[in-house]
């Protein structure tokens, strides 16, 4: 059944209340995924890439006529611990939270977490020469050999 079938079929909002248990084919990676292992009843991002698409404008009314892939660019903690991904839409720009589900490929979640410290947007370098312009103390970790 595809979003314009879903749309006439259901009323507005009838995700918000009720499960949504059909397999899809991610659109990025194309693997089948299915809401089995998710832990939720809300399955909207593949386990394996953790991709989306842009369907909603609010959670479960698919309302969105955009349908552009949404790219998971981060994750956050939210109160109480949970973590969520942060979707960016490739073709509108818009930015949504999901919730991460119990089958979510842990290595692509961490390689998320990890970018901004694997990915610093100015040089490393530049810490240890900010610390000995300001006298502090550079950690070992930090030390680094200068060539004469």
């Amino acid at each position: 059944m595809n979003r314009e079938n879903k749309r006439k079929t259901f009323e507005k909002g009838y995700y918000k209340t009720h499960a949504c248990d059909e397999s899809f084919t991610c659109k990025n990676c194309g693997r089948l995924v299915t809401p089995d292992a998710a832990g939720s009843d809300h399955r909207n991002h593949c386990p394996n890439c953790l991709h989306s698409l842009h369907v909603d404008i609010e959670p479960g009314d698919r309302e969105s006529d955009c349908g552009g892939i949404m790219e998971p660019i981060a994750v956050w903690v939210r109160k109480g611990g949970e973590w969520a991904i942060i979707h960016r839409c490739k073709r509108c720009g818009a930015l949504s939270s999901n919730r991460v589900l119990a089958d979510d490929n842990p290595i692509k979640l961490m390689g998320i977490a990890m970018r901004p410290l694997s990915e610093p947007p100015f040089p490393v370098e530049k810490i240890v020469e900010m610390t000995e312009m300001m006298g502090g103390e550079i950690p070992d970790a930090l030390k680094y050999e200068k060539e004469e």
